[in-house]
């Protein structure tokens, strides 16, 4: 009975440190480095042509998105990234948006793990299509 106990608490114990570790703005709020659409095990990079205003748009489509907010940057800097937390687990992801000479660049990636499943890929898919609806 006690395993269970012990199986619990450090359960807890790794949901706290995924939650509450602090996310350095400085290790990914950084200029995407790429020019073309890219999958991988650990993310996505979307490349899109755009104008200034999409940059916007693609802003309130982010906060809006659930469990969503700024880490870092802003419309004026012209990149901001976010960063979105699973609904359990709280796991955070942190998407990179950046307007580009009539491009935006979108980078998806996690921060704890090897592989995301396609779920970064999926959400900035997701904002792109929110946005190709306006």
């Amino acid at each position: 009975m006690k395993w269970v106990g012990f199986a619990v608490l450090a359960l807890l114990g790794l949901m706290a440190y995924v939650r509450l570790s602090p996310n350095d703005p400085t290790r990914w709020h950084q200029p995407i480095q790429g020019d073309r659409d890219k999958q991988f095990n650990a993310g996505a990079i979307r490349v899109v042509a755009a104008r200034a205003e999409d940059f916007t748009r693609l802003h309130e489509i982010a906060l809006s998105w659930p469990r969503t907010k700024v880490l870092s940057g802003s419309q004026s800097e012209g990149r901001i990234t976010y960063i979105s937390r699973t609904a359990f687990w709280g796991f955070p992801d942190f998407t990179t948006v950046e307007l580009r000479d009539g491009q935006i660049a979108l980078y998806g990636r996690l921060r704890f793990g090897r592989r995301d499943f396609g779920v970064n890929a999926v959400r900035i898919d997701q904002w792109l299509d929110a946005l190709a609806q306006e």
